[in-house]
């Protein structure tokens, strides 16, 4: 986007336009219906002056008190008077016609574009790097999707409706004026300008204003959600006074900056009237001039009047609309520098259906994005194919940084690379990469579904019942499932909140046992739970993970002992290696973790 105020309005519009272009022959109907509209209005005022001139005039001999056949100007006069009501029955039928057709196409054209860019927003946040995510307000993110594209709406719908019909009937006007006397019509020359002024003033206003309002709008969506994702919390600690201050705060600066937004919408109004009664009190002294009288009927005074006074409204809406077109604008500037972010990289070109397994990191030393600090450092290992891995350390120490990078949540090393099957990760295309990979973590996401499509999520092809159901009883699933009303279709909640932990637990595990990849990540999988539940949680982790690669992240040490292989890592380095016994036998770092886990 350029950030040049004078082309960032034409480029974002011309953008804009390019959601239109698949609707032309919409867009084609409502602007011809919004030229049509404006036209009628500017064809009745053009009527006033035959209407007044020839309607009420009488000819001189009737003035004289002589009587004429009815075939002369008393006729004429006739005439005019009973085909004006016709007229304006016929102009008004046009108008209101023209006005239906333009609302109709105006409002389809905004609730596909607006459709359209919230799947295009929706579709280019699941394309984002995670870096990206982590750095970004959550509030701000779905405001983007929903207040935004809203301001967008209007943008495109009633400020397209305003500008294109008011315009025209602003020009219609002008031109009747200078048609039937342009000598009192120059002073709109001089008028023009000053408006033009206001208006580009208020604009640069408008705007600025509007992007303080999308930024207020994305705190008062954040700490909505925080809110209501720490529900229990809150609760349990009293801090509904805490979280009602805070939301107060936001609440007020959002409204705050809408009432910038409002005083400079009321002022540049009543501004643009002030600066338009100029023109049309000039209007009115010019007619005293015995030059201007001359030359003018009573029937192009009223229509010049007429005219003015009906010029008057459609600017006052184009001004007013302004406003919305300004926020519209701030909301494509925001949008589209979003949809401009680059896309997590996907340049590998390599793909396969499955991989033996074999996992290899060479020296690999990493720094998450705008960090100093490394978080790994030269990082050397190898997990043969259906072997398990588990990295054990204090929380920060790196564990959790390496199974991200297996799966490209995070790229750009700093040196070393990472092997799946003796090829490069970042040689893989992304998706085949990442189905190579099962993830079970402490974190358990799960969606407002029945339990079966919970454990079906994103299977690739067509799953059956009997698939879901074997999956759930290697995963000790089926124990706690066939106890609910309805098993597989229970409705688990948002988030799985009417389940337990060890059950959402459990249904991570059935999910990551139906995908059956042969690469697997434990990321403390078992770290939250009760003795109990993790000894029926382990025992479908232990069927998990046979005759997969696994990379199993620990907090309790009791879970694994029967690993391959133990990599202890503090400050992002590996620090001790090796299996179980081993490790005791150093009396290092881990034999005193796991003596102080033994104590307790």
């Amino acid at each position: 986007m350029s950030a040049s105020p004078k082309n960032e309005i034409w480029i974002v519009f011309k953008r804009l336009m390019a959601y239109i272009v698949p609707m032309k022959a919409m867009f084609i109907m409502a602007v011809l219906g919004l030229i049509t509209y404006g036209a009628v209005d500017a064809a009745f005022i053009a009527f006033i002056k035959p209407f007044i001139d020839e309607g009420f005039s009488q000819t001189p001999a009737i003035a004289a008190g002589v009587d004429l056949p009815t075939h002369g100007g008393f006729n004429a006069n006739k005439d005019i008077m009973l085909m004006a009501p016709i007229a304006v029955i016929v102009m008004f039928s046009i108008r209101g016609v023209a006005n239906f057709v333009s609302t109709y196409c105006v409002s389809f054209m905004s609730a596909q574009l607006i459709m359209d860019m919230r799947q295009q927003v929706f579709e280019h946040y699941l394309r984002l790097p995670v870096s990206y995510i982590d750095r970004e307000n959550s509030g701000n993110l779905i405001s983007r999707v929903t207040y935004d594209t809203e301001q967008i709406a209007r943008a495109s719908g009633s400020a397209l409706i305003s500008i294109v019909r008011d315009s025209m009937t602003a020009i219609g006007m002008l031109g009747i004026m200078f048609y039937y006397s342009w000598k009192l019509s120059l002073c709109i020359l001089v008028i023009g300008p000053i408006m033009g002024v206001v208006i580009s003033i208020v604009s640069k206003r408008f705007r600025k204003v509007s992007k303080q309002i999308q930024s207020a709008m994305g705190g008062v969506t954040a700490t909505t959600e925080q809110m209501i994702k720490g529900h229990k919390n809150v609760l349990v600690f009293g801090g509904q006074k805490t979280e009602v201050a805070r939301f107060y705060k936001v609440n007020d600066q959002n409204r705050y900056q809408n009432m910038k937004l409002a005083v400079a919408q009321s002022i540049s109004q009543p501004l643009i009237m002030v600066i338009g009664s100029f023109a049309l009190a000039f209007v009115l002294y010019a007619a005293t001039w015995e030059s201007m009288r001359t030359d003018l009927t009573a029937g192009t005074f009223a229509a010049i009047l007429g005219a003015m006074l009906a010029m008057l409204q459609p600017i006052k809406n184009l001004t007013r609309v302004n406003a919305e077109f300004q926020r519209g604008i701030a909301a494509c500037t925001t949008v589209f520098e979003l949809l401009d972010t680059e896309p997590e990289p996907d340049t590998g070109e390599f793909s396969i259906d499955r991989v033996q397994g074999k996992l290899t990191f060479e020296n690999v030393t990493f720094t998450y994005p705008g960090q100093e600090k490394s978080a790994l450092n030269s990082i050397d290992f190898e997990v043969k194919p259906g072997k398990t891995i588990a990295l054990v350390g204090r929380s920060g120490s790196g564990k959790s940084t390496i199974a991200s990078l297996i799966t490209r949540f995070y790229s750009g090393l700093s040196t070393g690379d990472i092997r799946l099957d003796d090829t490069s990760i970042y040689d893989y295309q992304l998706k085949s990469l990442r189905n190579q990979v099962a993830l079970v973590s402490q974190q358990v996401t799960l969606f407002n579904d029945t339990i079966a499509n919970n454990i079906a999520y994103a299977y690739p092809g067509e799953v059956t019942r009997e698939q879901i159901v074997h999956a759930a009883e290697l995963a000790y699933a089926m124990e706690f499932i066939d106890t609910l009303p309805l098993g597989l279709d229970t409705q688990v909640g948002e988030n799985g909140v009417l389940l337990s932990g060890g059950q959402r637990q459990r249904l991570a595990i059935a999910r990551a046992m139906l995908r059956d990849a042969p690469v697997l990540i434990l990321d403390e999988a078992t770290s939250a739970l009760d003795t109990e539940s993790e000894k029926a949680i382990q025992k479908g982790l232990d069927n998990l993970r046979h005759n997969r690669t696994s990379i199993v992240i620990a907090h309790r040490l009791s879970t694994i002992e029967s690993a391959d292989e133990i990599l202890v890592i503090d400050q992002g380095r590996v620090v001790e290696r090796g299996n179980h016994s081993e490790l005791i036998a150093q009396a290092g770092i881990y034999a005193n973790l796991y003596q102080m886990q033994f104590s307790q």
